[in-house]
């Protein structure tokens, strides 16, 4: 049976974009309506067209920001450079980078609006408060931040075409991310650091998820047919993981946001809840296509077909998610955190409460997890077992005592960067210590000898097409120019001693 033809290509590169954004739209505005989070809350408001016009542009900045982030991820994993398709895809992340460039530009404009609601004119008295604003205050800076840094993605991935320069724009691109995380969650300020580290993640994820799913329509009229399912099974890969992130930090999040159970039934709980079944359908349309199309699309049109039926699908889930975190985001939380006391000297230092006084017992008991770090580690660990899984089952052998130190040092990690190191190094100078120690010296030893570079050398499947997975990059990485200086024995020990006498005898420590 053929395939879906050229002309259905054409028209789902049309149609999914347009899906994905008519579903977004209707379910943000549904969800400001429901939520509040688009109502007058004050004699000074701003207005109807800032309180809607602020999260729709906000909207539009995070898909932009999918189909920049995301499209080069994946052509990285997928593509190869010199072919009509990766052309395609970096023309594609151009233009994504301009829309958000555009619609961050309009988003720190109208959250000028919202916080000062000046009166509008082309007066200096106006262009110096907005100035002043985009400058002085961080919520302008980080809006400043990002339209700047998308106006020279937008550049950048219209000229670069090679893997090394693609690989550094991507990497740009994700940090441009960076910053809108740390604006638009409300709750505790105690959790303020969980919260936005759980946005952030949750950003990046939901970026190079989205995004991939876009780039696949991009490129489907002027891929190769024989190469499709090719794709399409590396895509899910990196699906999965994104999947599992967003996951993750979604939870944290939303616990944040919560705080008890009863809150789920707050307009608040019941955006969040569409958003969650929006990810769980996600789910489990990423699974039936992983364990049953990918491998059928070689052999049978029918498949082929009803994958990308399938993704049309998935674009409207996609929709319904980004409609929902955009409201999420302007929605009064159910549990509105209590007015903070007068703070202490040392709470106003470190920005949070002191904790309680260190004893025996509170070196197992006291935590305060980074997410980062917990990510991290798990990803490791779980990539490292598929590893060693991969090579029994081939008949290969591997040292049990690898594996074990490469979890130990993985354990260790989680333990310095969320236990009681974690809580107490802001306020003991000999905890601090500690933890540079055991981050420098003692964890290291374990994950070198883990051998993981060996591990994923033998692990991963060698690709012969022309395009780099993860093998091909971890060994270009190892073998790079600049790592074969910085891992230099002498260049290590210099910058090792170096950053120690730069860090505690400089003001940087402070």
């Amino acid at each position: 049976m053929p395939t879906i033809t050229g002309m259905k290509a054409r028209t789902l590169r049309a149609v999914g974009p347009a899906i994905l954004g008519t579903v977004a739209l209707v379910v943000i505005v549904w969800a400001l309506g429901f939520g509040g989070g688009a109502a007058e809350l004050s004699l000074d408001d701003a207005g109807p067209i800032a309180r809607w016009g602020l999260p729709v542009a906000k909207l539009i900045v995070n898909l932009a920001a999918a189909g920049m982030v995301g499209v080069l991820v994946t052509a990285l994993f997928t593509l190869r450079p010199g072919e009509r398709e990766f052309d395609v895809a970096l023309d594609t992340a151009s233009i994504s980078a301009a829309v958000f460039t555009v619609a961050a530009g309009a988003t720190g404009f109208l959250t000028f609006l919202s916080v000062f609601n000046p009166a509008l004119d082309a007066g200096p008295q106006f262009g110096a408060q907005l100035g002043r604003f985009l400058v002085e205050l961080e919520v302008g800076r980080t809006w400043l931040i990002t339209t700047v840094a998308g106006a020279a993605l937008t550049v950048l991935t219209f000229a670069v075409r090679s893997w090394v320069s693609t690989f550094v724009v991507a990497l740009l691109a994700v940090a441009s991310l960076v910053p809108m995380g740390t604006q638009g969650h409300s709750g505790d300020d105690a959790f303020h650091h969980e919260a936005m580290m759980a946005l952030i993640l949750h950003i990046i994820g939901a970026a190079v998820w989205l995004g991939g799913l876009l780039l696949l329509i991009a490129v489907r009229p002027v891929l190769d047919q024989r190469r499709i399912p090719d794709v399409v099974a590396r895509y899910s890969s990196i699906a999965l993981a994104a999947f599992v992130l967003v996951a993750v930090s979604g939870t944290v999040r939303a616990a944040i946001g919560l705080q008890e159970w009863s809150a789920l039934l707050s307009p608040y709980g019941a955006i969040l809840g569409v958003k969650v079944i929006a990810l769980i359908g996600l789910g489990l349309l990423g699974v039936w296509y992983r364990a049953r199309l990918v491998g059928r699309m070689r052999e049978s049109g029918a498949a082929s077909r009803a994958f990308w039926t399938l993704i049309a699908f998935e674009l409207a889930l996609m929709g319904a998610a980004s409609g929902a975190a955009a409201a999420l985001a302007r929605t009064p939380p159910p549990n509105p955190a209590p007015l903070p006391e007068i703070p202490t000297p040392a709470e106003r230092l470190t920005g949070a409460p002191l904790p309680p006084e260190l004893t025996i017992e509170r070196w197992v008991t006291a935590w305060n997890v980074d997410l980062l770090w917990a990510v991290v580690a798990g990803f490791a660990v779980f990539f490292y077992l598929a590893g060693v899984w991969r090579l029994r089952r081939r008949g290969d052998a591997w040292p049990v005592y690898r594996t074990i130190l490469w979890i130990a040092g993985m354990a260790l990690l989680v333990w310095v960067t969320g236990g009681v190191i974690n809580v107490y190094q802001d306020y003991l100078f000999s905890m601090h210590m500690v933890g540079h120690m055991l981050l420098t010296m003692a964890i290291p030893v374990l994950l070198v000898a883990g051998a993981p570079v060996t591990l994923a050398a033998r692990a991963i499947r060698e690709r012969d097409d022309g395009t780099r997975g993860g093998r091909e990059w971890i060994l270009w990485a190892v073998h790079s120019p600049a790592a074969r200086v910085l891992t230099n024995p002498f260049v290590a020990a210099g910058l090792f001693i170096g950053s120690l006498w730069i860090f505690y005898y400089t003001d940087l420590f402070r």
